[in-house]
């Protein structure tokens, strides 16, 4: 599959973030980086906790990371595991919050090696739940 360079740029941060993962129960490291309409990336790794509901995926931390930096709309994904995992629900519900196009919203699924499968997020949650913000 051949990546733009911006697309590069987002697989990259994902694999990097996943160097960075903290999973000492499951061994399972994920990486994430989410890109921003205005071209910025925010990277994440997957925090594992021994009370398990307290952990956190890498796509939210991402995600978080992103709105915590003022950023509201995201446009791409990718998301780097050790044999080409998809993001979980959760994930997938969080990610579209902040996608106004989910059928051009790309998510890459890598490992760290290579590239497996880009997806839409249209093609990952179909029937995603949306409200109206207030005021909006």
């Amino acid at each position: 599959m051949n990546l733009s360079p911006t697309e590069q740029a987002l697989v990259q941060a994902a694999r990097a973030a996943r160097a960075n993962a903290y999973a000492p129960y499951s061994g399972y490291a994920v990486g994430a980086a989410v890109q921003t309409d205005d071209g910025r990336v925010f990277a994440g790794c997957n925090v594992e906790n021994a009370s398990y509901g307290l952990s956190l995926c890498a796509e939210r931390v991402a995600v978080f990371s992103a709105v915590a930096s003022g950023a509201r709309r995201l446009v791409a994904a990718a998301v780097c595991t050790p044999d080409g995992g998809t993001p979980c629900g959760a994930c997938r519900q969080v990610l579209l919050e902040f996608a106004d196009a989910p059928e051009s919203f790309a998510v890459w699924v890598v490992s760290p090696d290579r590239v497996i499968a880009r997806y839409t997020l249209a093609d990952l949650i179909p029937h995603g739940f949306r409200l109206a913000p207030e005021g909006g």
